[in-house]
């Protein structure tokens, strides 16, 4: 349970430490993908959407990232519930509904995603 905990503060300790670095010093990570290819990966926009939602700003987060903006709130849920499944050594009842035509579906999603935010009529899904 401690080491649960504990992760979760440094995954917290180094969100809003990598946050104040951009915001005060403009420090940025490039996505790599982005560098190399100049294309959007499903994930740009990431960062720019997560640090809109700490302004409260939904409207801007949604544009850097739609798909991870309407996915966010399950992936939120799915993680809360899995550490207090682990915390209190629960049987992990939401296995049953992620099984294997449930991955490949978000998978086929999520490319499907990177490859429209680099078409030019879809340009609106880019970051």
């Amino acid at each position: 349970m401690k080491k649960v905990i504990s992760n979760n503060i440094l995954y917290v300790m180094l969100f809003l430490g990598y946050y104040f670095l951009n915001t005060l010093f403009n420090i940025a990570i490039a996505c790599p993908f982005y560098t190399l290819t100049h294309l959007y990966c499903p994930g740009c926009g990431i960062t720019r959407m997560l640090f809109s939602l700490l302004h409260f700003d939904l409207k801007a987060a949604f544009s850097y990232n739609p798909l991870l903006f309407i996915l966010l709130p399950f992936f939120f849920f799915y993680y809360i519930y899995t550490n207090v499944i682990f915390i209190f050594n629960k049987e992990n009842t939401l296995k049953k509904y992620m099984t294997k035509p449930v991955k490949v579906m978000l998978l086929v999603v999520v490319v499907l995603f990177g490859i429209l935010r680099n078409i030019p009529v879809f340009s609106f899904l880019a970051p």
